[in-house]
């Protein structure tokens, strides 16, 4: 068979009455507008291993570099592979790739060849990328019905950082996968974007390059068949060389300022916190009129205003209170001991037993003010997760507070990784930012009092809350969180 070695522009391959076709798509500078796969390495090496891994990837990858450039592409992938995997469980690269990776793969999709990818009816990728990093982000999210990648070699569940046959796919490895997984049938179109595509291009009846383009802007999220709702990891950007070396650079000092800005709020009286944090690059707004602190009632009745947040990170209840500038408890459903040590304000555990829970929260209630987050756990993204009714159930003196919060370095809520350092990765960031934005108090008649249903109240909250932070109501709970990035319904056992 003779090979081309000129293949036309992937702008110029027709992307309608394809649902019968087959498309196979090369991975990195084709479906994907970065043509380097260390960012993606970077991720799955910090959640793995932390900064130590991080950094003998970042020590490795010049001579990765010289080694693709010099040698062979597939010598300098296995020294990406072999620093990053080496001595790793299975099963935590495989948590990493479903739970990390799809959202920043998922932001770096090239448009011309995502139009061509989906409007093919079969869709096959293959990459020189480990099969275990990119699975389950194509076939999840981008309905791919087929992933042809490297594999890597593992020794009782652990891989061993070398690759396995037929060894890294790149060039004519390419090919003879083709050919392995689809026999004489020829696919109808074949993406790549090097000259070592060429092999397996010249096996589909239509092949098509894609040429780097500079400032290509991605897909945008909402053009994609399932947007990112659930994502997990601590790093915020994308790591390329320079970024992980920047996270790596500023991560001591981080820890040290982490830990200032974590004693100011311990040791400080609320009302002082709010100016301590604006001193430590702490920025917080406060929007809408917070209402005056209740007192207590001298019959021992009910007397607190239930503050009702939307869920960012750990700390929401924390900054409720620098707002207010004064303390106000809270309840969670899980926190660490270390949380509970350091925690400004005080925290109350919940069973999730409904009778018993009610019971705790009309005690904290009976004391004073009281801050909750119905959702029950936190979401990243621009969604609100369903409201827990329950609150609605126990008082009429209910404030709505919307929370929102952005950082840039590291992200403050984790699912599968330690939960006590939320608070750490939070105030680790140079400049993190909180914003709390107080709502109108909720009128009698929209309360169960007035004949709402626990659940119509919760809703027309959340819907409050959505339309102040233009963000998404969902119906999703903390179980379906979990159950993405996790593999469990969250479910604590009780000691």
């Amino acid at each position: 068979m003779v090979i081309r070695n000129e293949f036309p522009s992937v702008d110029k391959c027709a992307s309608i009455g394809r649902e019968k076709h087959t498309v196979v798509a090369d991975m990195d500078g084709t479906l994907l507008v970065g043509r380097s796969s260390f960012p993606y390495f970077a991720l799955v090496a910090y959640e793995v291993g932390g900064a130590l891994r991080l950094l003998l990837l970042l020590l490795l990858s010049p001579l990765a570099g010289l080694l693709y450039y010099f040698i062979s592409e597939s010598a300098g992938i296995q020294v990406l592979i072999f620093a990053t995997y080496a001595g790793v469980k299975l099963s935590a690269i495989e948590s990493v790739a479903k739970a990390v990776l799809p959202k920043f793969y998922s932001s770096d999709l090239h448009p011309d060849s995502w139009r061509v990818f989906s409007s093919c009816g079969k869709r096959c990728v293959l990459t020189a990328n480990p099969r275990i990093m990119v699975e389950a982000f194509l076939k999840d999210f981008l309905g791919t019905d087929l992933v042809l990648g490297t594999e890597i070699s593992n020794y009782r569940g652990r891989a061993t950082g070398f690759v396995s046959g037929p060894g890294v796919l790149v060039g004519k490895k390419k090919a003879d996968a083709l050919k392995k997984a689809f026999g004489d049938t020829r696919p109808d179109v074949g993406l790549g974007d090097r000259h070592t595509d060429i092999p397996f291009l010249a096996l589909c009846t239509e092949g098509y390059l894609v040429s780097p383009l500079p400032k290509l802007r991605p897909v945008t999220l909402d053009k994609l068949p399932k947007p990112v709702i659930f994502h997990d990891g601590r790093l915020v950007q994308k790591p390329t060389p320079f970024k992980a070396l920047l996270v790596l650079l500023w991560m001591p000092i981080g820890l040290v300022l982490a830990g200032i800005r974590v004693i100011t709020g311990f040791l400080l009286p609320m009302s002082r916190v709010y100016h301590a944090f604006c001193a430590l690059g702490v920025r917080v707004i406060i929007k809408g009129t917070p209402p005056p602190p209740t007192k207590k009632s001298s019959a021992g009745g009910q007397s607190g205003v239930l503050y009702v947040c939307s869920h960012r990170t750990l700390l929401d209840p924390v900054f409720l209170s620098v707002a207010l500038g004064r303390r106000v408890a809270t309840v969670t459903y899980s926190v660490s001991p270390l949380s509970e040590i350091i925690s400004p304000i005080k925290a109350v555990r919940l069973t999730r037993d409904r009778v018993k829970d009610a019971a705790t929260i009309k005690k904290l209630l009976s004391e004073g003010d009281l801050a909750i987050c119905p959702e029950g756990t936190t979401c990243r993204e621009p969604f609100l997760l369903r409201f827990s009714a329950l609150f609605a159930e126990l008082t009429d003196e209910i404030v709505p507070v919307a929370m929102v919060s952005s950082w840039s370095m590291f992200h403050a809520t984790t699912a599968r990784g330690s939960k006590a350092m939320d608070p750490f990765y939070f105030f680790m960031n140079p400049r993190p930012t909180y914003e709390v934005h107080f709502l109108n108090k909720l009128p009698l008649e929209l309360t169960c009092s007035s004949g709402k249903s626990s659940h119509e109240v919760a809703n027309y909250i959340q819907r409050v809350i959505a339309s102040t932070t233009s963000y998404e109501c969902t119906n999703f709970t903390r179980k379906d969180k979990y159950l993405a990035l996790a593999g469990n319904d969250a479910t604590v056992a009780q000691k």
